[in-house]
């Protein structure tokens, strides 16, 4: 477990450019472009690539959004009703691995449950050939109900190498539920791409345990991502610091509320401090904090300096987080910290090897290349 070490910064090298214009930007890895791709979205929370060149995109509101090779738009139909209130609405989406045969795509999103209750939702859906409307729609999981509110959901979804589909469920305010194996809150579960539990879940046949349950003792895990050897890996947010990076491992608990790095928002102490026997410490954590969301492990041919590397975006001081993987610890090494890293939601590698991120604050889509 490693502390943040800043190790670079980054300087501007050019200013007033045109939102879709090119801006020349110094990093560890040489001077970038930033270019805006898409524009004037609302509230912008996930996206992917689609084979053909084009984008699907969410807005939390919960609208999914097609954007064709040319730059045109449209919304697709069929997405699943959504509560959009406070953080809640569509989240995550990401192509099955099977995209090209089964046009299947995978989207999080908070779910109505009644009354003003909602809970982190998985979902599939097939895409249309021509990316305009999802038929098929299959609830795949859903967290046990009884939340209000409108924070902590979650939700990231990751596919894993062997199929299984892993999501990531915020404890939504209520703390001591993420120590509670009876209640989904506060956990990574996992699924099969029917929605079935796999019979090798850790909990599977416990007394009084969920079965979904693949780990817990989380508070709000926004961003999760595969590392090269497919193992999973997942930042939280912390209190007041504390924000977290979990390599994370079956059956494993994770501490939240009884440890942590952070303090509570009135400055008091947390649980009974950093380390409890039985509870796993973070490969890596931020303090002050960072309200980490979208991550990705880099993996391309544009960047060889950044081979392996994870990328976090920052929804609070505005910059992309980059961190050496060292087996099981993480250190971030630099701050990414360009006009355009405005509230990072979400970042993904591109085929050719560029990283494009979703900034929140202006609403925009943006490639970062050489």
């Amino acid at each position: 477990m490693r502390v943040a070490v800043i190790l670079s910064i980054v300087w501007t090298l050019g200013a007033g450019l045109g939102a879709s214009q090119a801006l020349a930007q110094q990093t560890s890895a040489g001077p970038v472009d930033v270019t805006a791709e898409v524009e004037n979205l609302d509230t912008p929370w996930a996206f992917d690539f689609l084979p053909d060149g084009g984008l699907l995109i969410t807005e939390r509101a919960g609208t999914l959004l097609h954007v064709a090779p040319d730059g045109t738009r449209t919304s697709v139909s069929g997405v699943p009703e959504v509560a959009a209130r406070g953080q809640g609405g569509l989240l995550d989406i990401t192509l099955g691995r099977d995209f090209e045969q089964s046009r299947r795509v995978f989207m999080t999103y908070a779910k109505p449950q009644g009354g003003r209750g909602a809970g982190t939702a998985l979902a599939s859906a097939t895409l249309s050939a021509d990316a305009q409307s999802l038929s098929n729609l299959k609830l795949l999981f859903e967290m046990k109900p009884g939340n209000r509110g409108g924070a902590h959901f979650g939700s990231r979804v990751v596919e894993a190498e062997d199929g299984t589909l892993f999501v990531t469920v915020g404890e939504r305010q209520q703390p001591d539920l993420a120590q509670d194996l009876s209640e989904h809150n506060g956990t990574v579960v996992r699924v099969t791409r029917d929605g079935n539990v796999p019979a090798d879940n850790p909990f599977v046949g416990q007394q009084g345990a969920l079965p979904h349950i693949w780990s817990y003792g989380h508070r709000n895990p926004q961003g999760a991502a595969l590392d090269a050897r497919g193992r999973l890996w997942v930042n939280e947010h912390g209190a007041r610091g504390g924000d977290e990076v979990n390599l994370i491992e079956k059956g494993a608990n994770y501490g939240w509320p009884v440890i942590s790095y952070g303090r509570q928002y009135s400055g008091g102490k947390i649980g009974v401090g950093t380390e409890r026997e039985g509870m796993k410490q973070p490969a890596h954590y931020w303090d002050p904090s960072i309200a980490p969301s979208g991550m990705m492990f880099y993996e391309g041919d544009m960047f060889p300096d950044w081979q392996g590397d994870m990328f976090v975006g920052a929804l609070k001081f505005d910059y992309i987080s980059r961190l050496e993987v060292d087996g099981d610890d993480a250190t971030e090494v630099e701050q990414i910290k360009l006009p355009q890293t405005a509230r990072v939601r979400d970042i993904q590698v591109a085929p050719d090897g560029s990283i494009w991120f979703l900034a929140v604050a202006d609403g925009t889509l943006y490639r970062m290349a050489r």
